[in-house]
């Protein structure tokens, strides 16, 4: 079994308002939701107009399962360069040993 997590902080430069931000974080949220079973959510940032991070992390059976997923998270993030300026977008996959 393997696990990937990361994180995208991002910036909204033509954010002028928290409901602005929302409406963007919201979307971006739903289409990565409606495409795979990934768990995801705004966590930092919440209270700021023209800033969030953005938390996520999936389980898997295999390795490219998991990479397929990460690249659908980054190219959904990408698509949104309208909107967000991406500051950092990282993730790591890790090995589950179930043996112990």
């Amino acid at each position: 079994m393997y696990l990937v997590y990361g994180y995208a902080q991002l910036f909204f430069p033509h954010s002028s308002s928290l409901k602005e931000k929302r409406k963007v974080i919201h979307s971006i949220i739903a289409r990565i939701r409606k495409r795979f079973n990934v768990s995801i959510s705004e966590v930092e940032h919440q209270d700021l107009w023209q800033r969030s991070t953005i938390g996520f992390s999936a389980i898997g059976s295999d390795y490219p399962e998991l990479q397929l997923i990460t690249n659908a998270v980054k190219e959904t993030f990408y698509n949104y360069a309208g909107d967000v300026e991406i500051i950092a977008l990282k993730h790591e996959i890790q090995k589950i040993d179930m043996t112990s």
